[in-house]
């Protein structure tokens, strides 16, 4: 090797490692200066872990849930200090947050069953940081559709965030897999199954998917239903585990965490471990490289349709990444891509970012596509009524139909974690108007910042980001007719399948002739 050559490596090599030592330090002294963790930050309650999972049933993982959260309750509430006993803690037993105090701790998991025959079977997997709570509206109407809605507490959810810090993806899949057989045993074979994932449950949703391409003992879902899917993360997250070195010295300990903020919200973390991040892109990581691998294999086409919803600009998983590395390679299915704009409306216009405004100009893809593709949002620039925009697969002709909705002013753009709820949701929304104290405790969504710098016990920037979607109603209305199809799909498939042996010979002998049976119990 040339003298040359070596000396720049050398160079590009002592180079890399002041960068991680600079690195390393700063993240020490920030870990040095950041307020001291709490038992809700050290106390790691035991889940099941992937080969547990993997032999457990339902009723064993809710008894393992029942078990975690009396852990928190005696190694963490029952021992909180003094100083920490205030109304703005969720894990203080008097707290107006705390969640074992109301009704429906939307932290653990749940199975919400129809009125009337069971038509299909939904698993419900929430994202990361987040709790069933996320999903539970979607839920309930899968239920007032005859499907049987099967919530999941992810592993290391809803607990404490201690939890993050010693988990792996392979444990959340497992629990997904879990959840899908306790769906069949319900349901049986024929029953539609669909698979709802918001963000870092999303990414699961598709992962499964794939698995069930490869192995003929897991259960195929016939729709996904993805919101803000985590197919592509930050960059920062390639690099979680390496900025965590410092944590390995006690002294640094907090530098395994990214943020050490305040447990205000009785359904998501606040603080955020540093492993949280790497798992997640961990699980993209994967995610990618075997969408890339069935790509090249020419196996997608079996890959069920995937209706997903999506903000144009999101600061947490990569829009672009749900374009180029999942939909471009999608067969020509039925799949669909609804993409939320910014408000060209908005007070705020003058104020944006240039790379806002044309963020969606430089997302969408050439045409024709295999895919579906709407974009929702202003009928016109300074207009707050509101239209949807469709492509539909193989075509290019813009197909323009106008909403009922209006984009509200002060809201400049959807974000991340607003999409899965409307409006009026207690604890994210933005237009509650409930008298007297609020189910959950308080109202994130509704808050309208406004004072002095210090005041706020939290960054009001984590408070401002938009928590609740104006378009839930058009979400919701999209998800329905979903619903509808497949359970139009599996009527068919009935009718149309033959008919066993001998059985016109004993079509006679039936108590009950098929012209009297109610219509809702073709299935």
């Amino acid at each position: 090797m040339p003298r040359k050559v070596k000396s720049i490596l050398k160079f590009c090599a002592f180079a890399v490692v002041v960068a991680l030592f600079t690195m390393w330090g700063v993240r020490a002294f920030n870990a040095w200066q950041s307020p001291p963790l709490q038992l809700w930050h050290t106390v790691i309650p035991q889940e099941m872990r992937e080969a547990e999972l993997n032999k457990a049933d339902w009723a064993a993982y809710l008894q393992r849930e029942n078990e975690l959260f009396e852990t928190v309750r005696k190694e963490v509430t029952d021992k909180i200090p003094q100083a920490a006993q205030v109304p703005s803690n969720r894990f203080y037993a008097k707290a107006p947050i705390y969640p074992p105090s109301f009704a429906d701790n939307w932290n653990r998991s749940y199975v919400m069953e129809p009125q009337g025959p069971i038509k299909g079977v939904a698993i419900f997997l929430h994202g990361l940081t987040d709790t069933p709570y996320s999903l539970r509206h979607l839920a309930r109407r899968y239920t007032e559709s005859g499907f049987l809605a099967i919530g999941l507490r992810v592993p290391a959810h809803g607990t404490v965030p201690a939890a993050l810090s010693d988990v792996t993806w392979e444990d959340w899949l497992a629990a997904t897999r879990l959840a899908v057989r306790e769906a069949k045993r319900r349901t049986g074979p024929e029953a539609p199954l669909h698979l709802v994932g918001f963000s870092n449950g999303g990414a699961l949703a598709v992962k499964y998917a794939l698995d069930a391409l490869e192995d003929p003992t897991l259960a195929k879902p016939q729709k996904l239903i993805l919101i803000s899917p985590m197919i592509g993360v930050t960059r920062f997250a390639r690099f979680a585990g390496i900025a965590a070195v410092p944590a390995l010295f006690p002294p640094f300990a907090k530098a395994a965490w990214l943020g050490v903020v305040p447990e205000f919200n009785p359904f998501k973390y606040n603080s955020f471990p540093v492993n949280g991040a790497r798992q997640s892109h961990r699980l993209t990581a994967e995610l990618q490289e075997q969408l890339a691998r069935h790509a090249r294999a020419g196996t997608l086409e079996a890959m069920p349709p995937i209706l997903t919803f999506q903000s144009v600009i999101d600061y947490t998983v990569s829009t672009a990444s749900i374009i180029s590395v999942l939909y471009s390679r999608l067969p020509q299915n039925g799949s669909e891509l609804v993409l939320f704009d910014i408000n060209r409306a908005s007070v705020f216009g003058p104020l944006m970012r240039s790379a806002s405004e044309i963020a969606l100009s430089r997302l969408l893809p050439p045409f024709p596509q295999r895919f579906d593709l709407t974009v929702v949002g202003n009928r016109a620039v300074y207009d707050i009524r509101t239209n949807t925009r469709t492509i539909v697969a193989g075509t290019s002709v813009e197909q323009v139909q106008d909403l009922d909705l209006v984009y509200p002013q002060q809201i400049f753009s959807l974000s991340h974690v607003a999409l899965p709820f409307p409006m009026d949701d207690p604890l994210y929304g933005m237009s509650v108007r409930a008298e007297g104290p609020h189910p959950y405790g308080v109202n994130l969504g509704g808050l309208s910042l406004r004072g002095e710098r210090g005041v706020l016990i939290v960054n009001p920037a984590s408070l401002s980001r938009t928590s609740s979607n104006p378009f839930f109603p058009y979400l919701q209305e999209r998800v329905e007719l979903w619903l509808e199809k497949s359970v139009q799909a599996v009527q068919h498939s009935i009718k149309a399948a033959p008919l066993p042996p001998g059985y016109e010979e004993n079509a006679e002998h039936m108590q009950e002739p098929e012209q009297n049976l109610p219509q809702d119990e073709e299935m």
